[in-house]
């Protein structure tokens, strides 16, 4: 079934076969953790991604935040988790978390039946087999593939990033996992850390900026960071900042580098990057170490800067 008779039918099959299971009280709570990705991250269990992804998703002690809930499905599910490809599937099938996707949802739902998954079987029956053979994957994943999120070449400045070390490769998944909930591409955000602290979380600046992505205080509590050494928080905080200066400067990536460097307030006042040295050689930095000068269009969270404004008045 292609219409809407199938996800009212699905739905109702889903819920028995399935959720009732793991049927829970939903009590949303004003929390927004972010130190759990820090733990299941380092060192992934699919049982408690599932866990945490189904708080996510219920609203259960955390805010609700399909988004989150499906990232967090997707990693168990890749670790073949039975549960988590099945909740994954149900996400797909009714837009939660993104736009609805039958034919993903069908994929992931043969990954699950092909375990001999009785519930998956049945569920799938419904839905349909997909339309476009695909390969099982979470819709975020293809935001930047033009962009090679997938692989960072090269160990140098001249050609790329340098993730090379266990502990380089650990900063680089979260940003991989994290950057996609902010609609930024993550080698954008790996070139800035490596630039700012050379993948150092204890990194401090004589400006007092901290961590991976050098937040100072006031920044740190204009995003909400409470720890700005827990390098999550710091990924969390920085990639905030960045989404907003995309936002401000309307994609302009040299003007919002500017503004991460020497504060947005400042390219305002001199109507574009400021005449800093060690604010032209960091744009130069993280824009060679990235690779490219421009970023993927990315959603509006404020109004353009006055310099946007001015420029589009006069064309």
């Amino acid at each position: 079934m292609r219409g809407k008779s199938w996800q009212l039918i699905g739905c109702r099959v889903f819920l028995v076969l399935v959720l009732l299971p793991y049927a829970v009280a939903v009590a949303g709570q004003d929390a927004t953790p972010v130190l759990d990705w820090q733990v299941l991250l380092a060192d992934p269990d699919p049982e408690e991604l599932t866990n945490l992804a189904r708080q996510y998703e219920h609203a259960i002690g955390y805010r609700r935040d399909y988004g989150r809930a499906r990232q967090l499905y997707c990693a168990a599910a890749r670790l073949s988790y039975l549960p988590a490809q099945l909740r994954l599937a149900w996400m797909y099938a009714n837009g939660l978390g993104a736009p609805r996707d039958t034919d993903l949802a069908a994929t992931w739902l043969q990954v699950a039946a092909a375990s001999g998954d009785l519930q998956a079987r049945k569920f799938l029956a419904y839905v349909g087999e997909p339309g476009v053979r695909r390969e099982p994957r979470c819709t975020y994943e293809s935001r930047f593939d033009a962009y090679a999120i997938a692989t960072i070449p090269g160990q140098d400045w001249v050609s790329g990033v340098n993730t090379g070390t266990p502990e380089r490769k650990q900063i680089a998944s979260w940003v991989r996992l994290l950057a996609p909930d902010y609609g930024l591409d993550p080698n954008l955000i790996l070139a800035i850390i490596q630039t700012e602290s050379n993948f150092n979380p204890r990194a401090r600046s004589p400006m007092n900026a901290q961590g991976l992505m050098q937040l100072i205080p006031e920044t740190a509590a204009r995003f909400g960071v409470r720890d700005t050494a827990d390098p999550v928080q710091n990924l969390h905080g920085g990639m905030a900042y960045m989404r907003w200066l995309l936002s401000f400067f309307q994609g302009d990536l040299r003007l919002s580098l500017a503004g991460y460097n020497a504060g947005e307030r400042t390219v305002e006042k001199y109507l574009g990057v400021p005449p800093y040295q060690e604010t032209q050689n960091y744009i130069r930095k993280v824009i060679r170490a990235y690779g490219r000068d421009t970023h993927p269009p990315i959603e509006l969270v404020v109004e353009p800067s006055r310099i946007i404004r001015s420029s589009q008045k006069e064309r």
